[in-house]
């Protein structure tokens, strides 16, 4: 009865999914102040008050039909006037609410921007480390994922391997940043490069190629010198996919949406197809009342400060350990390289001290670690024994 296709992930969905679910036997087990969960993305810092204000203004002041039921399956009218309208005046871009679809989460958008755009045997290029659902996501529509090797140096994309691998089925390149797991910034310099031979390649293969940015952490930043340059001011075939999970701490409320760029080949189909991805994948809409209430906060962000303390304690306890991670810029991840060779193995070792990771080789960079530092400060400060622990045994190990 079970699709074969399906074998694959009866173990679980990820290794971050194995170590949270590792994480929660071990709290039954060992009293949750023991274990010490860096696993998963799931933020700590509270949602912004306008949130919370947003959401009484609807539930008191909207007619609770209207609130509460269907409306046109790419979202609110006003709703994506308003996006439009933010992102025009945030980055002086010129986009309308006919670019704009809102989607369940970046998760979703995803999807739905494959879907769009893949056939079978269809490619998107991402760099590795990439968040390691990009490959299922193409895989649902017959497309494959080609992985350009990390440049653990700098974590910055290795343009001339892309390159190569660009040919005449490749639909699309994927970055991220604010990158998770890394934390790195992709620097305007490297965009410009990037888009330079996204053109050439347009016109060599005759082809058009998206390139997709996927923002869901585009302003959890850190340092006053850093900025997160708006991809769709160096590429015209850009497609932004963002979320409301990181920035306004609502990651259970599933609310995101695409930015088509506004004269990028074929918007209006790519959007017309993205509304019918949308029926077609029993999605109907992303959820009504938190799209209004966005709405009503789009300017209101968290308190990147608590994240900021946690990053810089984090990286001050590891650094003296011993620990060789690259300086996060942004997200909420730290990025280590592991004192073992094998990753999975130096992860099960942590979890035997209570650490719970996730493994770089779920990301597509074995040797490295991710730590999620989304956490009760308490828990970092607390944590650093154990992690010295696991840096001594892993160096009786080797």
């Amino acid at each position: 009865m079970l699709a074969e296709k399906m074998r694959p992930f009866l173990g679980g969905s990820s290794a971050i999914r194995r170590m949270f679910n590792e994480g929660e036997r071990q709290r039954r087990e060992f009293g949750a102040e023991n274990v010490f969960d860096f696993s998963i993305g799931n933020p700590n810092v509270p949602a912004p008050p306008e949130v919370a204000d947003a959401v009484r203004y609807e539930l008191d002041n909207e007619d609770p039909v209207f609130l509460h039921g269907y409306m046109p399956n790419v979202g609110y009218a006003d709703v994506r006037e308003a996006i439009a309208d933010s992102l025009s005046k945030k980055f002086g871009a010129s986009y309308t609410k006919e670019d704009i679809v809102m989607t369940v989460g970046a998760g979703t958008a995803l999807v739905l921007t494959f879907y769009t755009l893949l056939d079978e045997d269809d490619e998107i290029i991402v760099f590795a480390p990439y968040f390691l659902a990009y490959g299922n996501y193409a895989a649902n529509f017959g497309g494959k994922l080609r992985v350009v090797p990390a440049n653990t140096e700098t974590f910055q994309p290795d343009l001339a391997k892309m390159e190569s691998l660009i040919g005449p089925r490749t639909k699309a390149v994927v970055i991220n940043s604010p990158n998770n797991p890394s934390g790195v910034i992709y620097s305007a310099e490297t965009l410009k490069a990037l888009a330079d031979i996204l053109e050439r390649k347009q016109q060599e293969l005759g082809i058009s190629i998206a390139l997709i940015s996927d923002e869901p952490y585009r302003e959890l930043v850190y340092d006053d010198d850093i900025e997160v340059p708006f991809v769709p001011d160096y590429y015209r075939n850009t497609i932004v996919e963002y979320s409301y999970s990181k920035t306004l701490s609502l990651p259970g409320e599933r609310l995101g949406y695409i930015a088509f760029t506004h004269d990028m080949d074929e918007k209006s189909d790519l959007v017309a197809a993205a509304a019918a991805g949308i029926v077609n994948l029993g999605f109907t809409n992303a959820p009504s009342l938190f799209q209004r209430a966005v709405m009503r906060c789009l300017d209101a962000r968290v308190d990147i400060g608590i994240y900021k303390k946690n990053r810089d304690t984090l990286m001050d306890g590891l650094a003296a350990i011993g620990y060789d991670f690259a300086k996060p810029q942004g997200a909420f991840y730290l990025f280590i390289k592991t004192p073992l060779a094998d990753d999975n193995a130096f992860c099960d070792l942590a979890a035997e001290h209570h650490i719970l990771m996730a493994p770089g080789s779920a990301f597509g960079c074995p040797g490295y670690a991710r730590i999620s530092y989304c956490v009760a400060y308490d828990t970092i400060v607390r944590s650093m024994p154990a992690f010295r622990e696991v840096w001594e045994a892993s160096a009786a190990q080797q």
